[in-house]
């Protein structure tokens, strides 16, 4: 059994994930649904292990033998990449797979708000994307860049693990480096990114806090920087910039959030009406005088009601824009509850009252 012929078979039923699991059959995540891909039979551990390691260099079985697990990249000609992420469960090697499409889409064909364009245009300053695992993050993030290089000369520095979307230059010159691949780590990578002479900087994670630390200097000496975290709404995410930070250095931490932070975009992904797709439930804030203040003066938990409040600048919380997917017919409304931050908010934009 050959592993890119099962990847093949999930890119031709539109599954944005596969997942080998032993003694399933692959496993396909099909409009957010998991489908079993019953033609290739259940796999053993022992066809699980030859099948996997078949696509390793002797560098990730390396790593895969010591760290008991290995992230990295894979191209299957002619159909596109694929985010690899490989693990043992019950002593026997798993796999989870994740479609990269060829092709980067715009804003517009992700269905998110043409307000969002404006991070492209931001000569300087940090902007978040955040949210659960496969909510979209990366290729939000894709199509922002693109939009960049489409528009402005610049240099452009990704820091990814592993690299997803490749990009052509166009009116920018961009370098993708892969942790592991072309650095030690993130951290180590923006330790000397900044004499590398770059305009913009993405990160492809946030993850600890040498890599925020460096992050948030990168921002301040600026240059503008996009990153993601797992974090479900604005708040949260300022909350955990800060909180990973010891307390003698948070004082300083919040300056530096309020004096480079521009834009956090917070996206889940919701089944549609009829579940033959997904579509983004989004929270936007832009870092208004307003918020600024709250966050330089410890009162983050006023920032949703500042999201509330700033319609006309753009900016919408995670309920509202569920309410709007729910009035236009796009999803149902026990989805929209499901994904709702405050249900009984979201049931009075609904219903009224």
């Amino acid at each position: 059994m050959n592993i890119d012929d099962i990847l093949i078979e999930g890119i031709e039923k539109s599954a944005s994930d596969i997942h080998i699991v032993c003694p399933l059959p692959p496993v396909g995540r099909i409009h957010g649904s998991l489908i079993k891909l019953e033609k290739f039979g259940e796999i053993t551990p022992e066809i699980s292990k030859k099948m996997l390691t078949k696509i390793l260099n002797e560098e990730q079985i390396g790593r895969l033998e010591k760290q008991l697990a290995v992230d990295f990249s894979h191209t299957v000609p002619g159909y596109g990449r694929f985010r690899c992420s490989y693990f043992y469960q019950r002593s026997s090697l798993a796999a989870a797979f994740r479609h990269i499409s060829k092709r980067i889409p715009t804003i517009e064909e992700l269905g998110l708000p043409r307000q969002i364009e404006e991070f492209a245009d931001y000569p300087r300053g940090l902007v978040l994307v955040t949210g659960p695992t496969g909510c979209g993050k990366s290729t939000t993030l894709a199509s922002i860049i693109n939009m960049i290089n489409n528009r402005r000369s610049e240099n452009i520095i990704t820091i990814e693990d592993p690299i997803e979307y490749l990009f052509t230059h166009n009116k920018s010159i961009i370098s993708q480096r892969e942790v592991l691949e072309d650095t030690r780590s993130f951290g180590t990578a923006l330790k000397y990114i900044l004499r590398e002479d770059p305009n913009v900087i993405m990160v492809g994670e946030m993850r600890d806090l040498e890599t925020i630390s460096s992050t948030l200097t990168a921002a301040e000496t600026g240059h503008l920087v996009f990153s993601t975290l797992h974090t479900q709404d604005a708040s949260q995410t300022i909350d955990r910039i800060i909180d990973i930070f010891p307390s003698h250095r948070q004082g300083l931490v919040r300056s530096q959030l309020a004096g480079t932070l521009k834009a956090v975009l917070v996206q889940q992904l919701i089944p549609n009406k009829d579940k033959t797709g997904r579509l983004p439930a989004i929270e936007l804030m832009f870092v208004t005088t307003a918020v600024r203040n709250m966050i330089r003066e410890m009162k983050v938990h006023q920032i949703y009601s500042a999201i509330q409040s700033g319609g006309k600048k753009g900016m919408i919380t995670m309920d509202k824009s569920l309410a709007k997917l729910y009035e236009n017919g796009k999803i149902t409304e026990e989805i929209a509850l499901e994904k709702a931050h405050n249900r009984d908010e979201l049931k009075r934009m609904i219903h009224g009252g």
